[in-house]
């Protein structure tokens, strides 16, 4: 049978139990550019579609440091807020243009560069977005496996029911899961570009 619902289910769990970066995974220590992708790539590598992918490219992070979307490295070695800076413009830029991040981004890194001096309290600062977004981040994990499997019946009850279901429509069936996953991903994209261009773009047009 082309369609194996078990396979489905065991591939929306995949998705679902992806192995998040915690506060307490991240060195204390600060670490050169190799370091940092050795690690990204061995704390992230459940998220590669193929083994010889690379999560994290030295190319990449010299990039997102021309963005500015990323704070000063001292001494060629990248600290612990930069490395959880470096995590989310990893699920950011899975989405959004780096110009998009860059807007997202830029107050946050205002607020860490600037009107918090102390190192601890814009380290404190950082760690609690960053924990929250964790948090709520599992609980929408949740709420797409259930979406998904709804979906799935819901596909399932557009076609007849007959025991002598072909390929064809199996295929079929596969291709309108497919399109409503891209369409739900679509219109969250679209949301988040809305409230980049309604509140973030404003932030930084006064800033020149």
């Amino acid at each position: 049978m082309f369609l194996d619902e078990e396979k489905l289910k065991k591939l929306i769990d995949e998705v679902c139990v992806i192995e998040d970066i915690k506060i307490h995974d991240i060195p204390c220590v600060d670490l050169y550019m190799d370091q940092v992708t050795s690690f990204f790539d061995d704390k992230l590598s459940s998220l590669k579609r193929e083994e010889e992918e690379k999560i994290l490219t030295k190319t990449m992070i010299n990039n997102y440091a021309k963005a500015r979307i990323l704070l000063p490295v001292k001494n060629k070695k990248y600290t612990k807020e930069n490395i959880i800076l470096l995590n989310l413009i990893y699920s950011l830029k899975q989405i959004l243009s780096i110009n998009d991040i860059s807007l997202l981004l830029g107050p946050l890194l205002g607020e860490l560069q600037g009107e918090l001096q102390k190192e601890e309290e814009s380290s404190r600062y950082l760690n609690d977005i960053y924990t929250k977004f964790l948090e709520l981040k599992n609980g929408r994990e949740m709420e797409f496996k259930e979406s998904f499997q709804k979906s799935l019946g819901e596909i399932g009850e557009e076609f007849h029911k007959s025991e002598d279901t072909n390929e064809k429509e199996e295929k079929a069936k596969l291709l309108l899961m497919v399109l409503l996953l891209i369409n739900g991903a679509s219109i969250q994209k679209r949301m988040a570009e809305k409230i980049i261009d309604n509140f973030f773009k404003d932030i930084d047009s006064k800033k020149k």
